[in-house]
């Protein structure tokens, strides 16, 4: 009995946690199929810097302000929004 629970054990440590279906990720096949987490919220970052950099300049009207600053905000929630979710994830 000892011998059967020791395999059954061993062949669950040596399964892969995540899977991917080389069907369905054609990448799957040839290498390292993932994302970059950390690069996408500093991407977001500075984005967001960067459009509301884009407030000084010579505009004539205000209607590119607003523009920008709701684009801004709306980034800025977004990745607020992200990190909220990221950092309660466990709760659901």
């Amino acid at each position: 009995m000892a011998a059967r629970s020791a395999r059954s054990s061993s062949a669950v440590e040596k399964r892969p946690a995540t899977t991917v279906d080389p069907h369905e990720e054609p990448s799957a096949e040839w290498g390292w199929h993932g994302g970059f987490p950390v690069g996408t919220r500093v991407a977001g970052w500075v984005g967001a810097l960067s459009v509301f950099a884009m407030l000084i300049g010579n505009h004539e009207g205000r209607t590119e302000d607003l523009w920008l600053i709701f684009l801004g905000a709306g980034m800025v929630a977004t990745l607020i929004w992200d990190q909220v979710r990221r950092r309660t994830s466990w709760r659901n």
